[in-house]
């Protein structure tokens, strides 16, 4: 069975330990410092792990009224997978150093492709230092594959004038900090705020003090507390990459798929005419 939310540090040295088709991402980043994260790859990485930068290869061209991180054409992901070495039946496993919001961001573009083997390493790269997984500097070599081969997209999305129609009866999820939530400070979008009926889910709260994702069962009742499965759910963020997270935490608590509105915040906030809350 192909793993596919999130997989162990020991799940993973198996896999590696048995020769088993695997794609390795790191997709560490920084907002404030978008070439913090290669940096950080070159210096040391995960035996046999790519890089997957968020701008260029987790995000499509920025667009005026798109949002900071509009998904990236699917044919150009495609690519970006076949390159990557990612076919069917080849698990493909994501992490970062800031908790998993990027890994995750880069799991949801692969099951959205049509790819379901892909999960997040559980505890991200520090989880893989401290049990004395092999850290490298050698990047693995081109993998010659052909794009991912073109199927339905298995995510949902909900485009914004959709999303505004129907405020008050989805279950919307925001993922960013309480206090951008509530528009007390607004580091990144011109305006601050948040989608009116908007419920704060900070996508950190998915974490147990470790680092790794709380149990399943804890998941499941805390985002069932919040109304997570009494409606359709959809998750936002400020540019759509946090919210994955969200997304990510209810599959692996047996919440089922869930839906994400990509130009999320950013989006909303650049057209004037949508509503906007602020408390």
């Amino acid at each position: 069975m192909p793993f596919t939310t999130l997989v162990t540090v020991a799940e993973l040295q198996s896999l590696q330990a048995a020769g088993a088709p695997l794609v390795l991402l790191d997709c560490g980043f920084d907002l404030a410092d978008p070439a913090a994260g290669e940096r950080a790859y070159a210096a040391g990485h995960v035996a046999g792990a790519r890089y997957a930068h968020l701008d260029r290869d987790l995000s499509g061209p920025k667009q005026p009224g798109r949002g900071r991180h509009p998904l990236p054409a699917r044919e150009t992901l495609a690519a970006t997978a076949g390159a990557w070495g990612v076919a069917a039946g080849v698990q493909v496993v994501t992490y970062d150093a800031q908790g998993g919001p990027y890994a995750a961001r880069a799991w949801w573009l692969l099951r959205w492709l049509g790819h379901e083997a892909v999960a997040v390493l559980d505890g991200s790269a520090a989880a893989w230092q401290a049990a004395g997984g092999a850290w490298v500097t050698d990047r693995p070599a081109a993998s010659g594959r052909a794009p991912y081969p073109a199927v339905a997209p298995a995510m949902p999305t909900l485009q914004a004038d959709a999303l505004q129609a129907r405020l008050g009866q989805v279950r919307l999820f925001d993922a960013r900090s309480a206090e951008r939530f509530r528009g007390e400070v607004e580091p990144l979008d011109p305006v601050a705020g948040h989608i009116p009926g908007a419920t704060l889910r900070f996508f950190k709260d998915n974490l147990a003090a470790d680092g790794r994702f709380k149990p399943a069962a804890q998941l499941r009742a805390e985002f069932t507390a919040l109304g997570g499965g009494d409606a359709e759910v959809v998750h936002q963020c400020g540019s759509g990459v946090t919210a994955c997270h969200n997304l990510l935490a209810m599959a692996h608590a047996g919440l089922g798929t869930t839906t994400l509105y990509p130009g999320s915040w950013s989006e909303w906030c650049s057209d004037p005419s949508r509503p906007v809350a602020r408390g």
